[in-house]
């Protein structure tokens, strides 16, 4: 068992994983947030106290850290005695972070895929680019490195899998469709890192179509969906993480990512983008400071964390997997909805940093009691989904599954096949 858990990072994610993580403690054991504001870390921890989520004894501490420094990561998590590290910070950490922890042998977590601050929508798959560089480090460290588990990267490779091995003998498709129906009231603002959030959107949009890398451009293809609670949404092709991953483990032939914009976001979008304000190059003013427009412009925005009190709404976020059982064509959505204003009074937070928060704390759970500690690394479709989606619902993240029988909250266990025993586990079980 493992106990002891690091957070790395201060922002809306990180506030919720470590209200989670508190909610859990009993499990998890003591609970350290580290970022290089060490104000963000204490507003979390005072959070924490007014919303009375700890749950059992044990110590609850702010650090200040620049996890770039491989060297200072390495010595917090040895003072800590962290057994599990969530990054949750910016994915330009995950390489820095990753390394600390395969010296230390601490369990290793993150959210998004790592990213280059001067490359944007580099060649496919993003994971071959870095993380999957140290999966042999991680092997002969015994190291679990879970990638990629908050919503989208995460539950979604869960969701994927989880449907493959249950639904279907044969896939042809897996649309991975996210809609935020909620309304921040404001006038322009992202839910997350305007950095981060503008990055996947400047580039090539990146689809697995006809088991190959389709390019295509943004807000070039779009589709209006029928989906539960939120009704008919307008979501456009986007290029995203999970599909570097799911492309290589799932053997299904086309997978796509969907994001819902409102026309809107779509105009202020393209105006910063055709002035060049959304370039992660540097420029030089006309007196000679150099500035990079992107930061500039994140600058600017609201911080996505003031948005969650007077945010409204729901999301709905899910795989649409269509393929064959037993020779007739099926259709089945795996889903999840989530309500800002619920996860306000909850955490205070909005629902999108909440669904991406608690699958990170659900897999560090399992980590905890051994269920995923894999002792090397695993994208999420690798692991057996059916403990992470049953732990999900109990902690605050409720699956359900729309097909012919009906729209239903999904119980894993109950609607795995009865002859298959055990879903399929792509990664080995480390030796003992």
């Amino acid at each position: 068992m493992k106990r002891n858990v690091l957070i790395i990072g201060a922002g809306g994610v990180a506030h919720v994983a470590a209200h989670k993580c508190a909610q859990n403690n009993i499990l998890l054991g003591d609970i350290h947030i580290a970022s290089r504001t060490l104000s963000k870390c204490e507003a979390i921890i005072a959070s924490i106290k007014e919303k009375d989520s700890q749950r059992g004894p044990g110590l609850l501490k702010a650090h200040q850290l620049d996890a770039l420094d491989i060297e200072a990561t390495k010595a917090l998590i040895r003072s800590t005695n962290s057994q599990i590290v969530l990054n949750l910070g910016s994915p330009f950490l995950n390489m820095s972070v990753l390394q600390a922890c395969i010296e230390t042998g601490a369990a290793y977590l993150d959210t998004a895929i790592h990213e280059d601050p001067s490359k944007v929508c580099e060649t496919p798959p993003w994971y071959g680019n870095y993380e999957w560089k140290r999966l042999d480090a991680c092997r002969k460290a015994g190291v679990t490195a879970i990638l990629g588990v908050g919503f989208d990267p995460g539950v979604v490779n869960a969701y994927g899998r989880f449907a493959v091995d249950a639904y279907f003998d044969e896939v042809d498709s897996i649309d991975i469709i996210d809609i935020n129906a909620g309304s921040h009231g404001r006038y322009f603002a992202t839910n997350f890192d305007p950095e981060i959030n503008f990055r996947e959107f400047t580039s090539t949009v990146w689809s697995w179509e006809d088991g190959k890398w389709k390019a295509n451009k943004m807000f070039e293809h779009k589709k209006d969906w029928e989906l539960p609670v939120v009704g008919t949404r307008t979501a456009y092709l986007t290029g995203h993480d999970e599909l570097h991953s799911m492309s290589k483990n799932l053997n299904v032939p086309n997978i796509r990512f969907w994001m819902g914009f409102g026309e809107h976001y779509i105009n202020v979008f393209n105006v910063l983008n055709n002035l060049g304000l959304l370039s992660e190059q540097p420029v030089k003013t006309a007196e000679g400071l150099e500035v990079v427009p992107l930061k500039v412009v994140k600058a600017v925005l609201p911080d996505p964390a003031s948005l969650a009190a007077t945010y409204t709404g729901k999301t709905c976020i899910g795989d649409l997997v269509k393929g064959r059982k037993d020779g007739k064509p099926t259709e089945v959505l795996v889903y999840n909805v989530c309500d800002h204003e619920e996860s306000y009074k909850e955490v205070g937070s909005q629902a999108i940093s909440y669904t991406a928060g608690v699958p990170a704390v659900a897999a560090a759970m399992l980590i905890a009691d051994g269920v995923w500690d894999v002792r090397q690394m695993a994208n999420v479709e690798e692991l057996d989904p059916r403990p992470f989606i049953e732990l999900m619902n109990r902690i605050g993240l409720v699956t359900r599954v729309k097909d012919t029988k009906g729209d239903r909250v999904l119980d894993p266990y109950k609607e795995s096949p009865a002859d298959a025993g055990a879903l399929r586990q792509v990664v080995d079980a480390p030796a003992e």
